[in-house]
């Protein structure tokens, strides 16, 4: 009888809001609207999601062409930028992104942060990630960019 007891008291506490953690009845209804930027044959480039005057942005991967890395980077910089201008965005509301480079050397470093710099600044940086991998979607494709942008709806 205690074990039942003890259970049940357990299980009463464990079901009271946590304080500090919102339960759902403190959390206030949104209307949730997305919008697709220039939807293609099974994606989007980017989705906009709005709730509550902030909107985000999720970009897709934008890759480069060029015959180097220097030039694939800099024209998938440049469709991200194209892309965020597409959306209503800059790289300004940029707040994380994720680049891939097909069989990374260390030897790119130097020219990944060159370029960065030039178009991009050094102050105030989004959050990013650098991974190299072995293959993207196609062959031809050495860079790819992804990126999160947060926008304030009501401007």
């Amino acid at each position: 009888m205690k074990r039942f007891l003890l259970l049940g008291c357990l299980l009463v506490i464990s079901c009271q809001p946590q304080p500090g953690k919102p339960n759902k009845s403190q959390i206030p209804n949104s209307k949730l609207t997305k919008t697709y930027i220039d939807p293609a044959q099974g994606y989007s480039q980017a989705v906009a999601v709005e709730a509550n005057g902030v909107q985000t942005i999720y970009i897709s991967g934008q890759v480069g062409s060029g015959e180097s890395f220097e030039d694939q980077f800099r024209d998938a910089l440049s469709k991200l930028f194209k892309t965020l201008e597409n959306a209503g965005a800059t790289f300004d509301d940029v707040v994380k992104y994720n680049t891939y480079i097909v069989d990374y050397q260390p030897a790119y470093l130097d020219t990944f942060r060159t370029v960065r710099k030039e178009l991009l600044g050094d102050k105030d940086m989004p959050a990013s990630t650098l991974v190299g991998v072995q293959a993207l979607g196609l062959p031809d494709w050495g860079v790819e960019i992804e990126a999160i942008a947060v926008v304030n709806s009501a401007e």
